[in-house]
């Protein structure tokens, strides 16, 4: 595949950061072809394949296409079922996309029901409950989400798939007395925050309620201790912005101001500047460090949810508004297309970044 170029800062004009005290970056119909063609590419392309399987027997060993008919590219489960979300939102956000009638004809290909069943099916088979928990399972609520304003069929064939998803997190999260903080695939707010989309979109209350509740049980009485660990080696989330993202979404504006007070005492100052500063990505080659590149993105887009949720007035919120600029100048230009290891997850976290 080309390299696209349309990465690069510097002399592109896709990607065009303004001032910062007046508007986020946003996707340019341009940039959003760019990302849908990669996208493309990557659901459909079955290897190389990161396989994670539970063998029952030697009838199991099958190619991740006969065992995950409907998310069998993008290199691993979840980064598929990722990107096809991130078609979905293009194809709403762009209905002049060049990419739609593609984007269309392969989401109907894959998301049929003997497909979907399948999937489902793979889930409810012995060891295999605990595959992709609980970030696959967030993403595919996700997708849901998407598809619910975008085609109603397409969600329909999703259904059975997502009401497993729905089943099971409820039965992980009420067992989950400790969240789990790292920034990596386990972590606990990032999950529930999808899942909370997902719950918006389609009015599910209870899911909704229950969303809500855990956060406060796990995070509502966290002090200044929010940054301490971060940023680890090889992570792509940010364990204190997600949090206080999630914070964001489920309480009212003045009480998320008064606990960000307590968790992130230092932000009118800049403070820890480690959260204010891109992380470096000293070989974005490696899979494993590129994951910094995933880390800088996601911190864009918490910092820009951050901002809208607080005051105009606030000095916190020009201070998050300038952060999630800067994350997106230290991301963008390292998505190259050239390297399969970082396209096939890091072009969603982008238009998420861009657009969430």
């Amino acid at each position: 595949m080309p390299h696209l170029f349309f990465f690069n800062l510097n002399f592109h004009p896709l990607i065009r950061l303004v001032s910062v005290s007046t508007v986020f970056p946003i996707l340019l119909p341009e940039q959003a072809s760019g990302f849908a063609r990669l996208g493309l590419a990557n659901v459909r392309r079955e290897f190389p394949h990161q396989l994670q399987h539970m063998l029952n027997g030697p009838e199991d060993i099958r190619s991740p296409r006969a065992l995950h008919p409907a998310f069998y590219g993008s290199y691993d489960w979840h980064s598929c079922v990722h990107q096809h979300g991130m078609l979905v939102r293009l194809a709403r956000l762009f209905p002049d996309l060049p990419e739609r009638a593609e984007i269309d004809r392969v989401l109907r290909e894959h998301l049929t029901r003997e497909n979907v069943a399948a999937e489902t099916a793979y889930f409810q088979a012995p060891g295999r409950g605990f595959f992709e928990r609980p970030y696959g399972w967030a993403w595919l609520l996700k997708l849901a989400a998407e598809l619910q304003t975008y085609d109603a069929c397409l969600a329909e064939n999703l259904a059975p798939l997502v009401a497993v998803m729905r089943a099971g997190l409820f039965a992980y999260l009420v067992a989950l007395v400790h969240p789990v903080r790292h920034g990596v695939h386990n972590n606990t707010a990032f999950a529930v925050k999808l899942a909370l989309d997902y719950a918006r979109v389609a009015d599910d209350q209870a899911l909704k309620l229950f969303c809500t509740s855990r956060m406060a049980f796990w995070f509502g009485h966290d002090t200044d201790d929010g940054a301490r660990w971060e940023p680890s080696g090889e992570d792509f989330l940010s364990p204190a912005l997600t949090e206080a993202e999630v914070m964001a979404a489920v309480l009212p504006p003045e009480n998320f101001s008064r606990w960000l007070d307590r968790f992130l005492p230092g932000l009118p100052a800049g403070e820890p500047a480690k959260l204010f500063a891109p992380v470096t990505v000293s070989n974005p080659s490696d899979p494993k460090i590129a994951h910094l590149i995933g880390l800088n993105l996601n911190r864009a887009w918490c910092w820009r949810r951050i901002a809208s949720a607080l005051a105009e007035t606030d000095l916190r919120r020009a201070r998050a508004r300038e952060a999630a600029v800067l994350h997106l100048e230290a991301a963008l230009p390292l998505l190259s297309a050239d390297d399969f290891h970082r396209t096939h997850w890091l072009v969603s976290f982008a238009v998420y970044a861009l657009t969430e």
